[in-house]
């Protein structure tokens, strides 16, 4: 299968020498029925390469499993991996299948597999050397025909030296390795992945695009981009929400990388200054960024549905109205209620900490002058004056100064 081809059916971006290779790598194992180890940071679409090399293979009419081995708690990811037996455990009321058995005669996408523990590599490691396991509370083998591909954003090598991942399986895993190059090294392909993902977000959510102007883009390639492709795309999001139905200059990109702390081009705009941030704090500042929009979201639907007129709709079950319940059930329609997205949905945070701490970074990048602060966040001086009583921020900055 040719470079182009790949591109078009996988989606990848790109036409730079780095990631021509990298392609190129796939044509030439995708057929080979062999483990593939694929390295590469946070964020540089590792999940992408992995459904190039299904879809290249004699396996693309079956099923191609992706799990997060870093999503999965210790205590099931076994279960999740190859299934249990009915009884195996308290709440096993039925037998179920792991995903090593649904992907048999497919392919199984072992993310993060850096992140799996130490008495689950064996077991996989036995998946790849003899083709069985066992389920969960199970005596006897099962056979699988399953193609392993893993990725990692950790340094596997490192980890066997300090004893945290099995050397045997290392080995086994990289009889081929593909390098995912980080986005700092493909600058070129950032004007590609920039159309693309402006052109299907305006798509999707109905708006107006006239595009990104050549110094625009160039603002964009003076980036480093720590959390790759994926703060790319989240970038490029969040500038067209806030510049509806504008064609988005330089000055408008240079004003929010500097909003959103990826650099500063405040002593020369030709030579952006790095924000220290590594890939992890980078995610989280992308995490943070999107739940503040889809707070905002959920604030413009409050909104609507009060000054909706719902009365006039004769239907027998008012679906309208119903969401309208469901929301003041849910107690998302009042006005000083910030717990709009609930602390287990998201992990150890909350909408309140999220926010808290955003407003603390930007009165931080303002060097606390609120005006400017208020702007950046988009919302009235007087609402954030409110909001750093309400957090206490006042105190914390104070403290720290």
């Amino acid at each position: 299968m040719n470079i182009e081809l790949i591109k078009q059916k996988s989606g990848i971006i790109g036409e730079s020498d780095e990631i021509n290779h990298v392609l190129d790598m796939v044509s030439q194992v995708a057929d080979v029925d062999i483990s593939v180890l694929i390295n590469g940071e946070s964020g540089t679409g590792k999940e992408l390469i992995s459904k190039a090399i299904h879809l290249g293979s004699t396996r693309s009419s079956k099923e191609l499993v992706i799990v997060n081995c870093g999503a999965i708690p210790e205590g099931i990811i076994e279960s999740e991996l190859f299934g249990h037996k009915k009884g195996a455990y308290t709440d096993a009321s039925d037998s179920r299948k792991g995903y090593f058995e649904t992907a048999d005669k497919g392919t199984i996408f072992l993310d993060e597999i850096g992140d799996m523990p130490l008495e689950t590599q064996v077991k996989v490691l036995r998946v790849l050397e003899a083709g069985e396991y066992m389920r969960v509370g199970d005596s006897l083998s099962k056979k699988t025909d399953t193609r392993v591909i893993a990725a990692t954003n950790k340094d596997l090598a490192k980890l066997v030296k300090e004893g945290k991942f099995r050397q045997d399986l290392y080995y086994r895993l990289k009889t081929v390795t593909i390098n995912l190059p980080p986005l700092r090294q493909r600058k070129s392909d950032i004007r590609l992945l920039v159309d693309r993902f402006a052109l299907q977000f305006s798509r999707t959510n109905n708006i107006k695009y006239k595009g990104f102007t050549p110094e625009a883009i160039k603002a964009m390639q003076k980036c480093e981009w720590p959390g790759n492709v994926r703060e790319l795309k989240n970038f490029v999001e969040s500038v067209l929400i806030l510049q509806k139905g504008e064609r988005i200059t330089g000055e408008i990109i240079e004003k929010q990388l500097e909003n959103e702390n990826i650099v500063d081009f405040s002593d020369n705009p030709a030579l952006p200054v790095l924000v220290n941030r590594d890939p992890d704090q980078a995610e989280r500042e992308l995490i943070l960024r999107q739940l503040l929009f889809l707070r905002q979201d959920i604030e413009d639907m409050k909104l609507l549905i009060k000054q909706s007129d719902f009365s006039s709709l004769n239907s027998p079950r008012n679906i309208n109205a119903d969401f309208g319940n469901r929301i003041h059930d849910n107690e998302i329609n009042s006005p000083d209620n910030d717990n709009l997205i609930k602390g287990e949905a998201i992990g150890a945070f909350n909408t309140r900490d999220l926010e808290k701490e955003m407003i603390i970074r930007t009165l931080e990048h303002y060097n606390n002058n609120r005006r400017a602060a208020a702007k950046s966040l988009d919302m009235s001086e007087r609402t954030l004056y409110r909001k750093i009583n309400d957090y206490g921020i006042e105190k914390k900055i104070n403290k720290d100064n």
